[in-house]
């Protein structure tokens, strides 16, 4: 058959869906909320805390052209 991707939007909603799928006997499963590596996730979500503690460099574009040779 196919596969149906719901994305509830609050608790109330994701109890009613489940509740519904049941009473017509429709088999269902969580997946993880994520389609990220959570290592991934995890690299980046360090990176945001960097950048917040102010722990950057940056770069100008004229000195990244002249890096790059352009």
């Amino acid at each position: 058959m196919e596969t149906l991707i719901v994305e509830p939007k609050n608790q109330k909603q994701l109890t009613a869906i489940k509740a519904f799928l049941k009473a017509l006997d429709v088999s269902f499963r969580k997946e993880n909320e994520s389609p990220y590596d959570l290592e991934f996730v995890a690299k980046i979500e360090r990176s945001k805390e960097e950048v917040k503690k102010g722990k950057v460099t940056r770069v100008k574009k004229e000195e990244l052209r002249s890096l790059l040779g352009l």
